[in-house]
């Protein structure tokens, strides 16, 4: 009986390891479509008015108000002061 129940808990931890891998890939996947291009961050921000818009950055404005700047940095767009600090390769960091 001790086999089985080791069997058990080595299958949980198996099942709970590829829902965590699964959930991430899934945002890595959503996070990647978002920074694609100006128009899915734009949606991503909630913005509601488009003030400017070039090709290198735009401003718009958010359901509060606040008017907020998304910039182009190595082909993906992000809110202006909120870049990522550190790439390998194409794999980029920021928090």
């Amino acid at each position: 009986m001790e086999f089985l129940k080791n069997k058990r808990v080595v299958a949980a931890i198996v099942v709970v390891g590829l829902v965590i891998f699964a959930l991430a890939f899934s945002q890595w996947l959503y996070l990647r479509k978002v920074h694609s291009t100006f128009e899915n961050y734009y949606a991503f921000r909630g913005c509601t008015e488009l003030l400017e818009k070039t090709d290198s950055y735009g401003t718009c404005k958010i359901a509060s108000g606040q008017v907020i700047k998304i910039v182009k940095f190595d082909g993906k767009w992000y809110l202006d002061g909120d870049l990522p600090w550190a790439c390998l390769g194409k794999i980029c960091f920021g928090f």
